[in-house]
């Protein structure tokens, strides 16, 4: 069940074990007018998420028990709510690690609240469900906007807003070759640490794992050596 409440906007679960971030995230996120939870464990937050009401995730990666990114991990199993990965860890490898993991955004500590607020904005305003919305049909695969759904022969495929976003966009404009840099500006927004071509790369991997009979050869989403990716709408 969605925790979009009467004003329009959405329930965030802010989950780190320092109080001092929790109280700031949760300031600046309630002075926008979000709904939101606290958690400083990853257990309590895995309850928090599975007990629904969840539209999004602010996620610490260091905490006590359940870390980070085992907690991305076991949410990605069944649900598929937006996440911003929060952390001071931000070498590169915990980047693509947690994009990997299924992770929607990451902001490295120190922070801007501003900037946080903006990178929540920018993810609700991807994956929130539209009264109307664009309806993508190709022979075998289905793309809903409104919904955010996608059947693949028929089967519902769960894919995370950035991998989405990503189809949407290639799917929008079949054929047309898109630059790893075209999806970077196109598509994203966040800052330039997590705006790297391997972030692409990745995105495209997995939702080739998710659409594709076959992601080795796939049919849906070509890539054009040296250049970038194109969708191909033809059986």
């Amino acid at each position: 069940m969605s925790g979009w409440n009467q004003t329009g906007r959405a329930t965030v679960l802010v989950v780190d074990d320092e109080a001092d971030i929790r109280i700031l995230v949760t300031e600046s996120l309630e002075r926008e007018g979000y709904s939101v939870v606290q958690c400083a464990d990853g257990r309590s937050a895995l309850g928090a998420v599975n007990q629904g009401g969840i539209d999004l995730v602010v996620l610490d990666l260091s905490l006590p028990g359940l870390n980070g990114l085992d907690l991305l991990t076991d949410v990605r199993r069944t649900n598929a709510v937006p996440v911003i990965i929060l952390s001071g860890r931000g070498e590169e490898s915990d980047r693509i690690l947690g994009l990997k993991l299924g992770a929607d955004d990451y902001l490295p500590k120190p922070f801007s609240p501003r900037e946080m607020v903006a990178r929540v904005e920018s993810v609700l305003r991807r994956t929130r469900p539209t009264p109307a919305g664009l309806r993508l049909e190709f022979p075998g695969l289905i793309i809903d906007t409104a919904s955010h759904g996608v059947l693949v022969g028929g089967r519902a495929v769960e894919l995370t807003g950035r991998e989405f976003d990503v189809l949407v966009h290639l799917a929008t404009s079949p054929r047309r070759v898109f630059s790893r840099k075209d999806l970077l500006r196109d598509v994203w927004s966040s800052s330039p640490e997590w705006q790297r071509p391997t972030t692409v790369t990745e995105i495209v991997r997995r939702v080739r794992g998710k659409i594709e009979a076959n992601p080795e050869h796939p049919h849906w989403i070509k890539t054009v050596r040296s250049v970038g990716y194109r969708f191909d709408p033809e059986p």
